[in-house]
């Protein structure tokens, strides 16, 4: 086959060779062109799936740590007394006791509390006490009032179910 080749080489004029040389280099450009120009296309999408999948790493990560530091927590123990009890002990060590207009029992595990001119920042305080407690709000109206930081509000608030 090489032989065959070198014979057909041979077999052209030096103008005809020449021609070839050029066309083949031309050719042999052309093609390197296209692959670099496909290999650059390439890389720039991988580099975005890189930054996109590296995002998704730290959130997996993130989300991993937060399992793992909830598979850690200890299960949640209930208090043997009602959440209306454990409420109002809370109210009268806050401070709330002179703005609370009422509280309702609805059953052991839910109460409706109703607050008349309290801080905003001390209401937000004491949830998150509550939150510790696995005490949480169910629902909640906030009305602000002329007087700057106090508000009013209604909130039903529930206790956290034992884990099984």
């Amino acid at each position: 086959m090489k032989a065959q080749a070198l014979k057909i080489w041979q077999s052209r004029s030096p103008r005809d060779r020449k021609i070839m040389v050029i066309i083949s280099t031309i050719v042999a450009i052309l093609l390197y062109l296209t692959f670099v120009q496909s290999a650059q296309r390439a890389r720039v999408s991988l580099r975005a799936n890189v930054i996109t999948l590296r995002s998704q790493a730290v959130t997996l990560d993130q989300q991993a740590m937060e399992y793992e530091h909830l598979r850690n927590a200890p299960a949640i123990t209930r208090s043997p007394t009602n959440l209306y009890t454990i409420l109002q002990s809370h109210i009268n060590e806050s401070g709330f006791s002179s703005s609370l207009l009422h509280m309702d029992a609805i059953d052991a595990d839910q109460v409706t509390v109703a607050f008349g001119a309290v801080p905003f920042t001390d209401w937000l305080n004491w949830i998150i006490t509550l939150k510790a407690q696995h005490i949480r709000i169910d629902t909640c109206r906030i009305e602000a009032l002329s007087t700057p930081g106090l508000v009013s509000l209604t909130a039903t608030l529930v206790r956290a179910k034992p884990s099984s």
